[in-house]
């Protein structure tokens, strides 16, 4: 970012410091066998000392290498070397999983937050770290670039830290220098950073051959995000299609804060676009706060020496206390599986490993715990190529719980979003069935069923589960600023359409169902939430609320085939009426049956029902109507 960010470096480093300077097999001829070795993370990997460590191999036995999150190759997780290398990594990367899978290396499956705890306290001793930082400013001050995260501690706390000095390394501020002095051995090593493309890399670490997520079911993933994402908020986007599809959807937003582990080009455009201000964070504000950067050369550049860009150590960006006191936070994490209870699988498929915990568990819980925040876990539906569905009756055996059913927040398909938090274990098999893919909705109901999880007379929905059209959405914003927005009827809807029976004054009930009804039965109910959007359309509108929304209108047609019309009917709770919602409703239902071919609506309309006989004569419609026995028929051309 800087025309020159290396006006301050030290330039005579080498020689200054000349006694702790070696090459790169001088310096790993100072490891002994059986050490615990540390190996830098990210794309910060020293693959110079990495060469070094692996060429000595033969003198190296029963040497544990430690890891976590790494591009780049590992020439020291091969088979033929477990004799002298032994994997352990938090994070299950693409260049160890084999080693993993097969039982030649380990997996310590722990949050991000709690590694450096293992290093400060000594449970988890370290004897060489092998990291890479920028050369030493005049101050004697290095700074860990692009990957701060876990590296930090490790090299405060090994016996012996090898630092590959690479000019080419970003110069990054916030709580990211190690003084030279700190540093045990310098091995200037000029080389380009790693890179990597945003394009599926976390999704298919986490997939592995099971990925089947194409950019288009990404970007429908994306859209059901990006309309939990509101102006002001603080958002830990990471890697890969998904996240990278929410972060390409947020260019309407206003005033948007960063506090996330990583960062990616993703984020540039936003930046330059003024999306991103960070002038509403509760803490650093003003500040894109982050502990590692994975992408182009043009981002490490764009981080060189930024004064925006905070990095920190993971025991800081990864604190749920911290994340928790931002306000209006949003996580968004990604899974493999999650159960009908909510139960969420990240680090593994069944028993094998193909990713980690990583930071799910920490921003999921901050999220949760922040004043207006929303901790959502994104996946697509299917896996395989559409072969098995991801929203799952149970999880395979042995596979890992990252996120609990107690701490699940938002789940998100390309089909929508569920609200899980606080919900039964009725309401959340529902809610998940609805945004699981169709070819599985039977199947994962029926299991529900069998397993008590839902009422048994639910069977009788089998084969009525539909999700309504996104192409029906639509807002209205009311006079006094208030946005009602409007979407599809869905089968999770039941509990609060039960909701808004209830709220409804006694004249509202009458004028609406022409009865006196106390009570509305469930098998009413049901018929009213399981509609096909075909011959019968239902459209809600709702407003948020601290649990997701709540519905306060509803709005309806039913098509009679045989003369190409549809009735239509609407009811919208008392403290809303009078401010145009219902005329609205008409309007946009109208829209709606036009789209379908349809000719005209019916209404039927008690006579004191004033309100919805001004709805509909101010249509624009062309109507009739006829007065029987105290009810109106009216008919409406399009």
């Amino acid at each position: 970012m800087s025309a020159d960010p290396k006006l301050n470096y030290e330039k005579d480093w080498q020689e200054k410091y000349s006694d702790m300077v070696m090459t790169a097999e001088q310096a790993v001829a100072r490891i002994r066998p059986g050490q615990r070795v540390f190996i830098g993370s990210g794309v910060a990997q020293p693959l110079r000392l990495v060469s070094a460590l692996v060429g000595r191999h033969a003198e190296l036995a029963d040497t544990q290498v430690l890891s976590s999150l790494t591009l780049g190759d590992a020439p020291y997780a091969y088979k033929e070397l477990v004799d002298y290398f032994s994997v352990n990594t938090f994070f299950v990367s693409a260049n160890v999983r084999n080693m993993i899978q097969e039982g030649y290396g380990d997996y310590t499956p722990i949050s991000f937050s709690d590694i450096p705890a293992l290093f400060v306290s000594g449970e988890m001793p370290i004897d060489v770290a092998l990291i890479q930082v920028t050369p030493p400013d005049v101050q004697g001050r290095c700074s860990l670039g692009v990957s701060v995260d876990i590296v930090k501690a490790a090299a405060a706390n090994a016996g012996l830290v090898i630092a590959q000095v690479n000019p080419q390394m970003p110069w990054t501020l916030g709580d990211s220098f190690v003084s030279v002095l700190d540093l045990d051995i310098l091995v200037p090593g000029d080389d380009p950073l790693i890179e990597t493309s945003y394009a599926g890399f976390i999704d298919d670490i986490k997939a592995g051959t099971w990925a089947s997520d194409s950019w288009s079911i990404a970007q429908a993933i994306g859209e059901h995000i990006a309309s939990l994402v509101e102006d002001g908020s603080t958002i830990e986007v990471g890697i890969g299609r998904i996240p990278h599809a929410v972060v390409s959807l947020l260019k309407d937003k206003k005033d948007l804060g960063i506090h996330t582990e990583m960062v990616t080009d993703a984020i540039i455009p936003l930046i330059e676009a003024g999306v991103i201000t960070g002038e509403q964070k509760s803490m650093d504000r003003g500040k894109i706060v982050t502990s590692f950067a994975m992408g182009t050369k043009a981002l490490y550049d764009y981080v060189d020496n930024n004064p925006l860009f905070s990095f920190n150590p993971t025991e800081y960006v990864n604190d749920p206390f911290i994340i928790g006191q931002q306000h209006k936070m949003v996580s968004i994490n990604t899974a493999l599986e999650v159960d009908l209870t909510g139960q969420v699988s990240s680090d593994s498929l069944g028993t094998s490993f193909y990713s980690g915990i990583g930071g799910q568990a920490d921003f999921n819980q901050g999220a949760g715990r922040s004043d207006g925040g929303r901790a959502i876990i994104a996946l697509p539906s299917t896996a395989r190529g559409g072969a098995v569905s991801r929203i799952v009756p149970v999880l395979r055996p042995g596979a890992g719980v990252v996120t609990t059913r107690g701490a699940v927040h938002y789940v998100v398909t390309e089909y929508g979003v569920a609200y899980l938090h606080g919900n039964s274990v009725q309401e959340r098999a529902m809610a998940l069935i609805t945004i699981a893919h169709p070819d599985f909705r039977e199947e994962l109901l029926s299991k529900a069923i069998e397993y008590k999880w839902v009422r048994p007379e639910m069977a009788d929905v089998e084969g009525r589960f539909f999700v309504g059209p996104k192409e029906v959405r639509t807002t209205m914003l009311l006079d006094d600023g208030t946005l009602i927005s409007f979407r599809a009827m869905n089968p999770t809807d039941e509990p609060a359409t039960r909701d808004l029976f209830y709220s409804l004054s006694q004249e509202t009930v009458y004028y609406r169902y022409m009865s006196h009804m106390k009570r509305i039965p469930r098998k009413q109910l049901q018929n009213f939430v399981y509609v096909d959007h075909r011959n019968e359309v239902a459209i809600v509108g709702t407003v948020p609320e601290a649990y997701g929304e709540e519905i306060i209108a509803i709005g309806r047609y039913y098509l009679d085939q045989k003369t190409n019309r549809a009735e239509v009917a609407f009811v919208v709770r008392d403290d809303w009426q009078r401010r145009g919602i219902g005329s609205f409703i008409m309007k946009h239902l109208a829209s709606i049956a036009k789209r379908n071919g349809i000719a005209g609506f019916t209404a039927e309309v008690m006579r004191a029902n004033k309100a919805m006989q001004a709805v509909i004569n101010r249509s624009g419609m062309k109507v009739s109507s006829a007065l029987n026995d105290g009810v109106y028929h009216f008919e409406m051309d399009f």
